[in-house]
């Protein structure tokens, strides 16, 4: 059986990431949007790309499955959402208790952590759960790039 490619919604694109967030409305999520854009090159040493129309990212790994389906997808990155910011980790946030507990107010769904605002959490916390997801995926995936 031939491997499928992963149609994903969620490609890289040419808008540019500043643009992007010159262009959110709320003006909280703006602001920490723009403290996150040079925060996430800093901490992973990725630049930034926007992934589908909302999505911030750094870093791609192709991944595929035990059926075969394979895709692209970013390592990490965020979104200024509407309700709040989204932060994605790739594999997700299953083992990463010991972290969470230190972060401050959030929640949690697979991949994501969404935050109000950013003074709601320890950024140094932030970057040692991106960095270990960043590491996470260079570990396991061959097929990884900045």
């Amino acid at each position: 059986m031939a491997a499928k490619t992963s149609d994903n919604k969620t490609q890289p694109t040419d808008l540019l990431p500043m643009d992007f967030i010159a262009g959110v409305e709320h003006s909280q999520r703006r602001s920490d949007a723009e403290v996150l854009l040079d925060w996430f090159h800093d901490v992973t040493g990725f630049p930034a790309v926007m992934w589908g129309g909302n999505i911030v990212g750094y870093g791609r790994y192709h991944y595929v499955y035990d059926s075969g389906r394979s895709g692209d997808s970013l390592i990490t990155g965020f979104s200024p959402r509407k309700a709040n910011l989204s932060i994605y980790i790739m594999p997700g946030y299953l083992e990463l208790d010991e972290y969470l507990q230190r972060l401050g107010k959030y929640k949690i769904g697979k991949s994501c952590l969404y935050i109000n605002k950013l003074s709601d959490i320890y950024m140094t916390v932030l970057a040692e759960i991106v960095s270990f997801g960043v590491s996470n995926i260079q570990k396991n995936y061959q097929n990884w790039q900045q």
